[in-house]
């Protein structure tokens, strides 16, 4: 019997489908077996990934992490190994940047089986009730939130990828200049609307991560919009939540669309892996459009396949989500990936939240947050 086993995050998204996979692939293969454990949502974003890779043979893993898994080679270069049709065809069916956020320095550490951005959710009854529709920019956004009706994830990672979609909004792509993250002028104006919206929001809005504002906005009547939050189509689909969610892009300021913060997961392979060829195998299967567009997405994954997204059985099933958010993905921006940013991503995190949370000198934020990369960038 060939033993292997892999590492995934605690939600219906990022578990379900992976065990869906590992039994089917055991069924054609009797001689696998393939154990699949979770980890928290939080873990994902920022578990060190050498410890993961010591224990495990396959990863579920986020794409800022491939420059610390290049530098320490923890992973297996995929593309040394897996056919060259089938990576071509990863790339050609990429949902946005989901694929190449997975290669570095001209490898390919994982394979983009789930994407994702944030983007909006709404409850349509409650709006009707409401008598409003969903907001179409900015100023739309502020008045619904005034109402009470609008909530927002704002725990540290999500207010910092917020606030990296605000910069890019005011025409200060982040990490533009060395040692800076963001300019001063439009980083002071972005740190301001953030922390004017979460001020707004519903309470609590402080304290959720996407999964529970999804939850909030399926579960209660308390709020009826969120305008930006990593999507989850599983709150799309009937029987998931109390009511249905429906999903769409971002509101406009000033004209241009907003660009949220590209997320997603990777399934990637420990180096340590004793059973490679049949790792590979599990993984090429996973990733291909036949298992994509159906076993993966109808065991409540989102998938990284165009395929699925374009699919017109799975958005009856899911009320439109992949088709309307799909345009989001496809705009969405990619963080850097460079060893010790992680670190980085951590400390400038914290530091957005006690500001959302405090008040305090905007420009000492982005100074605070200057200091830290400085200090990410003299480690790697």
């Amino acid at each position: 019997m060939i033993e292997l086993t892999g590492i995934t995050w605690n939600h219906t998204r990022g578990y379900l489908p992976m065990v869906a996979t590992a039994q089917r692939f055991s069924e054609l293969h009797p001689e696998v077996s393939i154990t699949w454990q979770k980890r928290s949502l939080q873990q994902f974003a920022d578990a060190p990934l050498a410890d993961l890779a010591a224990r495990f043979d396959m990863m579920v893993i986020d794409h800022p992490s491939m420059g610390e898994a290049a530098h320490a080679g923890l992973l297996l270069k995929l593309d040394e190994h897996l056919p060259l049709e089938f990576l071509a065809d990863q790339a050609a069916n990429s949902v946005g940047q989901s694929h190449a956020s997975y290669n570095y320095e001209g490898h390919q550490y994982a394979l983009a089986i789930d994407a994702a951005t944030p983007v909006s959710g709404w409850r349509p009854d409650l709006l009707a009730r409401a008598g409003v529709e969903a907001p179409k920019t900015w100023d739309d956004l502020l008045t619904l939130a005034r109402r009470g009706l609008v909530t927002v994830p704002a725990i540290p990672i999500d207010s910092l990828m917020n606030l990296f979609m605000l910069a890019n909004a005011l025409g200060s792509e982040p990490f533009t200049t060395r040692g800076e993250v963001i300019a001063a002028p439009q980083g002071i104006a972005a740190l301001r609307m953030l922390r004017e919206l979460v001020q707004l929001s519903a309470p609590g809005s402080i304290e959720r991560n996407p999964i529970k504002t999804w939850q909030l906005l399926a579960d209660s009547d308390t709020v009826a919009y969120c305008p930006f939050a990593y999507g989850y189509s599983n709150y799309a689909r009937l029987g998931y939540g109390a009511h249905v969610l429906h999903n769409g892009g971002l509101v406009s300021f000033e004209g241009k669309t907003l660009r949220s913060t590209l997320g997603g997961a990777g399934l990637a392979i420990s180096r340590s892996c004793k059973h490679l060829e049949t790792a590979l195998a599990y993984a090429e299967f996973t990733a291909s459009e036949l298992t994509q567009r159906t076993l993966y997405v109808e065991s409540g994954g989102q998938s990284g396949h165009r395929a699925a997204w374009l699919s017109a059985e799975v958005n009856a099933h899911t009320h439109g989500f992949f088709a309307n958010t799909l345009p989001t993905l496809d705009a969405a921006w990619v963080r850097p990936r460079w060893p010790g940013f992680i670190g980085f991503q951590d400390e400038a995190s914290n530091l957005v939240h006690h500001y959302l949370v405090h008040g305090g000198e905007e420009l000492q934020v982005l100074e605070s947050m200057n200091q830290a990369l400085k200090q990410a960038e003299g480690r790697a």
